[in-house]
């Protein structure tokens, strides 16, 4: 199969072949309330006037063109310019941090930056660094995209050759796309793909999805264009030839759920988490029948599917049991939400609690779960609706070799690997060896050749007892809790682990009856507060092994986030960042035990 896939290629080809055919729908966006599509020859014009414009502002092949914007039309047009024109493209979350949003700028030595509003572009002009050329999405004149198009489309007009040319000059083994991680730690690495690594991983995981993307499919953009799995879901969608919309940020998304109705749809569990959330929170705040209804319908659904896949078949009273609650609750809450006709999700970046996709299941909504990094275009693994084993992330892509160390950390080989970090060759040879990817995952391989992470090596820790605790295990177990919005665990070196928890307020109001003009800060050191958050960690992991339960509980006033430096703009936590910040609370929890202990 993966022989069928040219290795010749580079994206500005892969994306000529996937517009060939003619379609009124190509993408679509909300534009002053309405949905506005964008066809396939008005895209392929837009991205050729654009490449004559790069290369008319002075750069050459192999430049760096940083791009800073939400999910949007534009976004798609400047990346797909930037190949065509022959220079990488240099993706930057909009929520970037400044200095950090500086590092990468200055890092990669970007040569044009394509940013989302004039206002974006002034807050990074209070940053001590030499700005590259900018180039604004929206508004007329000049210094704004519909001016820098314009001057494109006229070059092309008088040199129509231009855009083959700057096209030839490209091969699939050039630099496509310089991403850079999280960085969970440090400052971020940029990971060097090329046009072969993204065109082979979206082409592979295309053969693997089989008939579940198929032409004309109503497909929803959710994730951030410059995370790498919503990025190459771009060419995979264009290549299907769905009907691609895109929500320009997460706050719209109910509402265009609602709108499109769409039949499939990438997401990471934090999504799920904030669904099942909202979905509990608008029933407890109802009252009455509907605040015991909800919940009870939610956990029968979840329960009755956890039967179903798990290889013994629901009892005659949970079958009738989720019948009813389908009738009452479940298929009204599917409709509520616009899944009436999502055929399944896609989950991919963080570990998914079991129970969080059967609920989903319950409701008639399969999860796919999948697994890769940026270091690897990012597919490995994924799942299909005809091989999905909960609680795996699905079986290995064609083309794509995995192995297990001794150790236990997962090692990946293929054409998505990576061709290394960008000025660093250190770290290179210290994550690919005779060209296996070192994941820093630790997974098994069962014998019907599923993929399961256990652990992230770098995270598990051990504790003073000598029990080696993952933490994202006991995190995914807490968060199964409707009233907690975040959570992370620590314990390395102590006597056992506790854990730093974000409740999710609005809903640990109504359920606590708690007064609406208290500051949460203040909340947060309520003995009736720090009872039911730890009531509800402890019933969430009592089925963990003895040496993972939570002893003790921190309650934090407001959640981790970009803005304040605790979470990455992947939304994973900075582990060492949030520690530090609450080191003094974490001695404190602790100090309490050595006072029981003394007693």
């Amino acid at each position: 199969m993966p022989a069928l896939i040219p290795d010749n290629e580079t994206l500005s080809h892969l994306i000529r072949r996937a517009l060939a055919e003619p379609r009124n729908e190509a993408l679509l966006e909300r534009v002053n309330g309405d949905w506005t599509p964008t066809s396939t020859s008005r895209l392929l014009e837009r991205v050729e006037n654009l490449a004559c414009a790069i290369r008319d502002a002075g750069l050459r092949q192999g430049d760096r063109v940083a791009l800073i914007a939400h999910n949007c039309v534009d976004w798609i047009v400047c990346d797909f310019a930037t190949f065509f024109a022959g220079c990488v493209v240099v993706p930057v979350y909009p929520t970037q941090a400044l200095d950090l949003t500086a590092y990468i700028l200055k890092h990669s030595d970007a040569k044009l930056l394509f940013i989302d509003s004039a206002a974006s572009l002034q807050a990074l002009k209070h940053v001590d660094m030499d700005l590259p050329q900018a180039v604004v999405m929206g508004g007329q004149g000049i210094g704004t995209l519909a001016a820098f198009e314009e001057r494109g489309a006229a070059i092309r007009v008088e040199h129509p050759e231009l855009p083959a040319a700057y096209e030839a000059e490209v091969r699939s083994s050039d630099l496509a796309v310089l991403i850079y991680t999280s960085g969970t730690t440090g400052n971020p690495k940029g990971v060097m793909l090329t046009h072969d690594n993204l065109g082979f991983d979206a082409q592979a995981s295309l053969m693997f999805a089989g008939d579940e993307i198929v032409s004309g499919m109503d497909v929803l953009s959710v994730l951030p264009y410059s995370h790498i799995f919503e990025h190459t879901m771009i060419y995979i969608y264009l290549l299907a030839k769905t009907r691609y919309s895109i929500c320009h940020d997460a706050n719209e998304l109910l509402p265009d759920l609602l709108a499109i109705q769409p039949q499939a749809m990438t997401a990471v569990p934090r999504i799920f988490d904030r669904v099942l959330a909202g979905v509990t929170g608008k029933a407890l705040k109802h009252g009455g029948l509907q605040a015991k209804l909800v919940p009870w319908a939610l956990g029968v659904g979840r329960d009755y599917m956890f039967a179903k896949t798990q290889g013994s078949a629901p009892n005659a009273w949970l079958a009738a049991q989720y019948a009813l609650a389908k009738r009452l609750v479940l298929d009204k809450v599917r409709a509520g939400l616009g899944l009436g006709r999502m055929e399944y999700f896609l989950s991919g970046s963080a570990a998914l609690h079991i129970d969080i996709a059967m609920t989903f299941l319950g409701l008639g909504v399969p999860i796919l779960q999948g697994y890769g990094l940026t270091e690897t275009s990012p597919v490995i693994t994924t799942s299909r609706l005809t091989l999905n084993k909960y609680g795996s992330v699905g079986s290995v892509i064609p083309g794509v070799e995995v192995t297990i160390a001794e150790d236990g950390e997962i090692l990946a080989r293929g054409r998505n690997i990576m061709r290394g970090y960008f000025n660093d060759s250190e770290a290179t040879s210290q994550a690919i060896t005779d060209g296996w990817l070192h994941t820093g995952d630790v997974g098994e391989i069962d014998p019907s050749g599923f993929l399961r992470i256990t652990d992230r090596k770098k995270e598990v820790f051990k504790t003073a007892t000598g029990k080696y605790i993952s933490p994202a295990r006991v995190e995914s177990a807490i968060k199964r809790s409707v009233f907690v919005a975040q959570a992370m665990v620590v314990g390395d070196g102590r006597p056992h682990p506790a854990a730093l928890v974000c409740p999710n307020w609005d809903l640990v109001r109504v359920e606590l009856e708690l007064p609406k003009d208290v500051a949460n800060e203040t909340l947060a050191e309520r003995e009736d507060v720090q009872r039911f958050i730890t009531r509800e960690v402890r019933k969430n992991t009592e089925d963990l092994g003895s040496y993972e339960q939570i002893r003790r509980v921190i309650v934090i006033p407001r959640e981790f986030s970009v803005e304040n430096g605790e979470l990455s703009p992947a939304m994973k936590i900075k582990r060492r960042v949030v520690e530090e910040r609450y080191r003094t609370a974490i001695d404190r929890a602790y100090q309490v035990d050595l006072k029981h202990a003394n007693a």
